[in-house]
């Protein structure tokens, strides 16, 4: 396979410091983030980059890290908001409503609802505590753990979605937001009989993390819009997105990706990214951590099925290793009616899947045995279920699917 990137790329790149000895090589080895990270920022340093620095055309910022290590990382300020509009403004289900000034509410982490008020109180002339990330998105959520909404809190965010809504001449807006927190809503509105003050957005983005095949299916139960999956990170912007019946389409403007599997046979593949679309921190071949699954188990990128999770939670197992989608595949094709669900390594050899349900009730007995056997054939561990009224979020205000025991 060939291992020097395109001519164009090679002009981007050829003078900053990381990637001399790889010009002059004529080889680019798959970039970690550890390599990222030594020597930074040095290692990225060229005149112009310099200069942009000093102009504040570029700017130093942290990746998220919700799920991972924190990376220091170069960009030009609101890199990442811009690739988000941009997707939007093409996307072939929410284009309209954009372009017809559509706007956002997003329903997400309070860490994303904090990060917009601090970045928000830097500003001159900015109320305290304003969620309005620009003159487009607003951010609703103020609790970590989106089980603790109470009634007030679920009023108070419908009102702020009506007001949203009624600024369109159409009565239009867009829903940003992390699937299960969307999910959380929905059962609250439904509990406390009040749809009649939920406004119906013309489309739906989940975006944020792994959305579990059971909680897409419930939300598209109850919107009649689209339903969209966004791909993406901190460092490259977006790369993917779905349509309205969930297939996969690539968004790779200046970028090319590769896929390499985990191990062999596993169908399983690290996404590897070739990105220019940064311009001040071009990654060329560029392991990103995140994992696919391609519709006939090929390293064709174009026959990408779904983004499986990380590559550092993959589940050694005496048949391969696991990913987040596999164990969520089994769940969906059991039991639908399974909300949140986490993976605790109990002991050796054994295994405890604890699960909600969007009805609050246990499976059945037959639902329980089947559920136990797929899991326990999936992981190679004897496989105890526990049914429960609710499962925390992390400190990140997103949930874990695999767990090991506490060594406390």
């Amino acid at each position: 396979m060939n291992r020097l990137p395109s001519a164009d790329v090679l002009d981007k790149v050829r003078d900053i410091p990381i990637y001399r000895a790889s010009v002059e090589r004529g080889h680019f080895p798959i970039l970690e983030k550890p390599e990222i990270a030594r020597g930074f920022p040095d290692n990225w340093m060229t005149p112009e980059l310099a200069r942009a620095l000093d102009t504040g055309e570029a700017e130093f910022v942290l990746s998220t890290g919700t799920n991972h290590a924190r990376m220091q990382l170069i960009r030009p300020p609101y890199f990442l908001l811009r690739s988000y509009y941009r997707l939007w403004s093409e996307h072939p289900d929410l284009g309209t409503s954009w372009h017809d000034g559509a706007r956002r509410v997003s329903l997400t982490t309070v860490l994303a609802t904090e990060h917009v008020a601090r970045v928000n109180a830097a500003k001159p002339g900015t109320t305290r505590g304003e969620r309005w990330l620009d003159d487009r998105t607003l951010y609703l959520n103020r609790r970590l753990d989106p089980a603790d909404w109470d009634r007030d809190e679920v009023e108070r965010m419908l009102a702020e979605m009506r007001e949203v809504a009624t600024a369109h001449p159409g009565g239009a807006y867009l829903l940003d937001c992390s699937g299960y927190h969307l999910a959380h809503l929905v059962r609250k509105v439904t509990a406390w009989g009040l749809w009649d003050g939920f406004p119906r957005p013309a489309g739906i983005v989940h975006a944020y993390e792994y959305t579990p095949s059971n909680v897409r299916r419930y939300l598209r139960a109850h919107f009649d819009c689209p339903v969209v999956d966004l791909f993406g990170s901190t460092e490259l912007g977006y790369l993917f997105y779905s349509d309205a019946e969930g297939r996969y389409r690539p968004y790779l403007r200046d970028m090319s990706v590769e896929l390499i599997p985990v191990e062999p046979g596993s169908g399983i593949h690290s996404l590897i990214v070739t990105s220019v679309r940064n311009p001040y921190m071009p990654l060329v071949r560029y392991r990103s951590g995140d994992c696919v699954r391609t519709r006939d188990g090929s390293t064709d990128p174009d026959r990408i099925v779904s983004f499986c999770g990380r590559e550092k939670e993959l589940l050694p197992t005496p048949g391969g290793r696991v990913s987040q989608a596999d164990l969520d595949t089994r769940i969906a094709s059991l039991c639908t009616r399974v909300f949140l669900h986490q993976l605790l390594l109990s002991g050796e050899g054994e295994c405890r899947l604890s699960y909600t349900t969007f009805d609050d009730a246990p499976l059945t007995a037959e639902e329980a045995a089947g559920l136990s056997a797929s899991v326990s054939a999936l992981t190679g561990r004897a496989c105890h279920l526990d049914h429960r009224t609710g499962i925390p979020v992390g400190r990140s205000g997103k949930y874990a699917w695999l767990t090991t025991p506490d060594p406390s």
